[in-house]
């Protein structure tokens, strides 16, 4: 079966986040009020083929735990869904 998905990498709280920093600097400069606690992080998406939703999941964590996350300072939230 092949399921889409969807991982949000973000830095774990108390990194700093020199991006987030940034934008928050410049959004009143731009105009822009109220805009604070800004985290920049990244999203993969791809599609997996796998036997079942769990398996998908499990492979996903795994990927994320060995590649595509430094698990140090990174967190992943991954979503799994069936593909068309």
């Amino acid at each position: 079966m092949k399921f889409e998905a969807s991982v949000e990498v973000q830095l774990k709280e108390g990194i700093a986040d020199p991006q987030g920093s940034t934008i928050e600097n410049a959004t009143p400069k731009l105009g822009f009020s109220g805009i604070e606690n800004v985290r920049v992080g990244k999203n993969i998406r791809f599609i997996i083929t796998a036997d079942s939703e769990v398996e998908a999941q499990e492979t996903v964590q795994e990927l994320c735990d060995k590649f595509l996350t430094n698990p140090v300072i990174e967190t992943a939230n991954i979503h799994i869904q069936g593909a068309e």
